[in-house]
């Protein structure tokens, strides 16, 4: 039992003898400010960003644009009265020339009338200028002279009516164009507004695509767009002819209208076309990359450095790249703009700039 007791003695006395004897200076003074220094830095510490410095650069606006080939002039041939067609002269897909014939009506009644009108009007002459001698010795009154008169300008006036009903019974072709398909036979019956054939001018041809309303200022008459078409690796140019002078109101875009000339008939009306036009160049342009944007449910929004923090700011954007895109506004330049570990960056974070 002593033995047990003298070896519990020694344990203690060396136990004692270590914390107190042998125990470095400073020792428990040295760890209380480690452990208080890590405390701080863990309170403290920010999260390492990398960043973009916001500035002006300059830009090509370029925008693409899908379109469709429009015949320059395109025509429903239509009658305009009543009657037989008596004559088709046309061969489907050849071409015509302006003035030529198209088709005819049967005609025989109009000039039955026109041949009346005619006669008439040779006798009324006769007895218009008996009239005249006998008014001269006073053997009629002037109220009879008038008469006659009267019935030789009504006649005249007749004979007008007659002889443009008679154009209208040849159908000539109002410019040059090549024939489509017909709708109609020889030996018909037609009545007013019986569709006949189509003719189609294709050269030069028109090609009509739309441009975001933004892009507005940027297009001008007469300057030049090209194009090309599906599997084919040439490209072709167009002048703009004419500007909507309104923005559709449900697609927000402007309608743009090109002319290309088309001598070998490779562009057919109908064909769709992929238009690049090329607008002023942007030479103040505010370029980001793309991974600093953050979609969110108003918008766009991006973070900036600011005092050591991360501030978001709204932002709203233009033109896009394959690694930037264009902010209009929400930037200036000089701005300390977060390209990295935005997923884990809140307003009034800590961050600390890579060098």
């Amino acid at each position: 039992m002593r033995t047990i007791m003298l070896v519990a003695g020694i344990i203690v006395a060396l136990v004692l003898g270590k914390l107190f004897i042998f125990s470095k200076p400073g020792e428990g003074k040295g760890a209380d400010a480690k452990k208080g220094g890590d405390a701080k830095n863990a309170k403290s510490g920010a999260v390492p960003v990398n960043v973009f410095i916001v500035g002006k650069e300059s830009i090509e606006n370029q925008i693409f644009a899908s379109g469709t080939v429009l015949p320059n002039e395109e025509v429903n041939l239509m009658s305009e009265i009543s009657g037989r067609l008596v004559k088709l002269d046309i061969r489907e897909g050849s071409y015509v020339t302006k003035g030529q014939l198209i088709a005819k009506i049967n005609d025989r009644e109009l000039r039955a009338q026109l041949q009346k009108v005619a006669y008439n009007q040779d006798l009324s002459k006769k007895i218009e200028a008996r009239q005249k001698k006998l008014l001269n010795v006073e053997a009629i009154n002037l109220e009879e002279y008038d008469v006659t008169s009267n019935n030789i300008r009504v006649l005249d006036a007749e004979k007008e009516v007659i002889e443009a009903q008679l154009e209208k019974t040849e159908i000539r072709a109002p410019f040059s164009g090549r024939i489509g398909l017909k709708f109609i036979s020889e030996g018909a019956f037609m009545a007013p507004g019986t569709p006949i054939v189509t003719i189609v001018q294709s050269n030069p041809i028109k090609i009509d695509f739309t441009v975001p309303e933004k892009y507005s200022p940027s297009i001008r008459v007469g300057s030049t767009v090209k194009f090309n078409l599906d599997g084919d690796p040439s490209t072709y140019s167009a002048k703009i002819l004419a500007i909507d002078p309104k923005v559709d109101e449900n697609l927000r875009t402007l309608r743009v209208r090109a002319l290309a000339n088309n001598p070998e008939g490779r562009f057919i009306p109908g064909m769709f076309v992929k238009v690049l036009a090329d607008l002023d160049a942007n030479r103040t342009a505010m370029m980001i990359p793309t991974e600093a944007i953050v979609p969110v449910l108003k918008g766009k929004k991006v973070f900036v450095v600011k005092d050591g923090k991360a501030q978001e700011a709204m932002v709203t954007t233009g033109l896009r790249t394959d690694k930037k895109i264009q902010i209009i506004d929400g930037l200036q330049p000089g701005d300390s703009l977060i390209t990295s570990g935005i997923i884990a960056i809140k307003p009034n974070t800590a961050v600390k700039v890579n060098l």
